[in-house]
């Protein structure tokens, strides 16, 4: 972790944890964390997010990637926030296009589509600037990503979701990987539907102006965080157009120009 300081108590930042530990583990969503580790308190709700993640990982979870959220001007606006945040993806959040996702195994679970890119090459050192960034990136790949939230009825400040893993919970990549050569991120139009009915759209513009500048983001703050992105790694660029609620029952598709569509079902 970054050696950035909180004033937050060991004890307060720990609570919080459990918190959002019993929301998991009961699977009923829980009061926010604001009350512990305040709002907008950076350091405290990263350190939440971190002692979580040791956990899981010593519980046997692999970490296989990031998720940045928090990229559209108006959800900053809308959470008082002028940056967007990271989340840590986790080996048992990947589906395939097309897989069915059990109920009940992301709580409250939201949709955005959004571009995904795995990296080919360390994003450790150097300028971690656009032409590096873009150099380390082997693919692109359309993506749903499945938000959820352990805060009762998404009552998310700033460090509510940071502290949550950036409101992680699972994700979908397309069949259809490209290079860059093959498509420009910043151009790309999207289109998601559920049950066949349009209900979200956007563009690649959409995520902090080109998707690979939010990478470039992430890959200074992962490696401030002390721990840098590496090859091999999925990266969750950020949403594309507003994210939507599902029921069980749906079928999301999403549909981005040059990638193709992603899909999945959620299990009734």
């Amino acid at each position: 972790m970054s050696q950035t300081t909180t004033s937050v108590s060991p004890e307060a930042l720990s609570a919080a944890a459990d918190r959002l530990r019993t929301a998991d583990r009961t699977g009923v969503p829980g009061a926010p964390v604001r009350d512990l580790i305040g709002r907008d308190d950076v350091a405290a709700a990263y350190a939440v997010q971190q002692q979580l993640t040791d956990e899981r990982v010593a519980a046997g979870a692999r970490v296989v990637g990031r998720k940045i959220g928090l990229t559209s001007a108006a959800v900053q606006a809308q959470l008082g926030v002028d940056q967007p945040d990271f989340g840590v993806l986790f080996d048992d959040m990947a589906y395939a296009d097309g897989d069915t996702v059990p109920a009940g195994s992301v709580l409250q679970p939201r949709v955005e589509a959004e571009v995904a890119f795995v990296l080919g090459a360390d994003l450790a050192e150097g300028p971690l600037d656009h032409e590096q960034v873009r150099g380390a990136i082997a693919s692109a790949v359309a993506a749903l990503e499945i938000c959820g939230s352990r805060v009762a009825d998404w009552d998310i400040s700033f460090g509510d979701t940071v502290a949550d893993n950036a409101s992680a919970g699972a994700y979908v990549l397309g069949a259809d990987p490209r290079t860059l050569d093959q498509v420009e991120p910043r151009e790309v139009t999207m289109s998601m539907s559920i049950n066949d009915e349009v209900v979200s759209t956007g563009a690649g513009e959409a995520c902090l102006g080109d998707p690979i500048e939010a990478v470039v983001w992430l890959a200074r703050q992962a490696r401030e965080f002390g721990e840098p992105l590496r090859a091999g790694q999925v990266v969750l660029s950020g949403a594309l157009g507003p994210m939507r609620p599902v029921a069980p029952g749906d079928r999301v598709t999403a549909t981005i120009t040059g990638l193709g569509a992603v899909s999945a079902v959620f299990s009734e």
